[in-house]
């Protein structure tokens, strides 16, 4: 986890320069569209919870560079809750998702408590580090914790869904040098260090 501003070595590789293209047909563009400007609203976590989880999603994936305008993650997030879409399957040691993401934030909150006597939104940016790598390496002392792997939870709900939105969005894509959706031209160049001329080309 840190704050140094990113610089991609695809700069100044933009993926929505294909909005008109042959690569992108209508419904890409229009699930694209929806990425970019329907951001949904909070319907499954509290105010707390959702400050907490925004909290989090800032030390794991920071946007130092993107200012005022972060890719949105926790939005998405909530909504797939809301909606009951999950997975397909869910671990033998953890409850349900929604379940699961109630219990891990009100743990890692619990957490920071008992290890710094105040609340996680509360904490500078090297203590919330040390709370979340408390969590990653299952060193915690919060009593909420029992019966509930802090490890999983960082694994497979915090660093999985948080990282899985990031790059979601276009404007990680970019940052990556990736094309977005193939549709409907697809890639013809697949073997390593092949590139078709409609991909970004590394700068650096």
């Amino acid at each position: 986890m840190t704050d140094k501003p990113f610089e991609s070595p695809f700069a100044p590789w933009d993926v929505l320069d294909k909005w008109s293209t042959p690569s992108w047909n209508d419904q890409t563009r229009r699930v694209v569209s929806r990425r970019l400007r329907e951001i949904p609203p909070r319907r499954f976590f509290d105010e707390r919870e959702w400050m907490i989880a925004k909290a989090i999603a800032a030390r794991i994936v920071p946007q130092p560079d993107r200012g005022a305008a972060p890719v949105p993650i926790v939005p998405f997030i909530d909504e797939r809750l809301y909606e009951k879409r999950g997975k397909g399957f869910r671990y033998a040691d953890m409850p349900p998702a929604p379940d699961a993401w109630r219990r891990g934030l009100a743990a890692i909150d619990d957490e920071s408590r008992t290890v710094f006597a105040r609340p996680f939104v509360e904490l500078t940016d090297h203590e919330r580090d040390d709370v979340l790598r408390r969590v990653q390496q299952g060193t915690v002392a919060s009593p909420l914790w029992q019966g509930f792997p802090p490890r999983r939870f960082f694994v497979a709900f915090l660093l999985d869904e948080i990282v899985g939105e990031y790059y979601a969005h276009p404007a990680a894509w970019s940052e990556i040098g990736f094309g977005g959706p193939a549709s409907p031209r697809g890639y013809v160049r697949l073997g390593f260090d092949q590139r078709d001329p409609w991909e970004a080309e590394k700068r650096r």
